[in-house]
């Protein structure tokens, strides 16, 4: 975690640029989350039910954003965080999670919250509290 993000504005940016999403990627968070789904491990169950490749879980972009806002905060000063997934995120992407400051009011800033693949398909919106001190 970097220092307590300070001095923050409406409008401003903050970044992190994921780690392409391979399939050893998504066998370990299989392995890690409990979540075996075939769809984002196993090929030819997806070609079975007319998918064409495995996908990431969403739960996996979902802990990028987490990870965005406690490379800026400490877990204990995250109020609130919430998502809903919009797209699917497929395998070798390489997502660009964003938070982008909203307000800033009485010790607490509000972010909107996107993970966005490079051809521009937002595949999680979200929202954020912190409380910055």
């Amino acid at each position: 975690m970097t220092s307590p993000t300070t001095n923050l504005a409406p409008g401003q940016e903050l970044t992190l640029a994921c780690p392409r999403i391979t399939r050893t990627t998504l066998a370990l968070y299989a392995g890690a989350s409990g979540d075996h789904n075939p769809v984002h491990i196993d090929i030819d169950a997806c070609r079975a039910v007319g998918i064409d490749d495995v996908f990431a879980h969403g739960m996996l972009s979902m802990a990028y954003l987490g990870r965005l806002l406690t490379d800026h905060w400490p877990q204990e000063q995250i109020v609130s965080f919430e998502v809903r997934f919009s797209a699917i995120t497929p395998v070798n992407s390489e997502p660009t999670c964003t938070g982008t400051i909203t307000k800033v009011e009485d010790g607490v800033a509000y972010l909107d919250l996107v993970v966005t693949l490079p051809d521009g398909t937002v595949t999680l919106r979200g929202a954020a509290v912190v409380r910055l001190a």
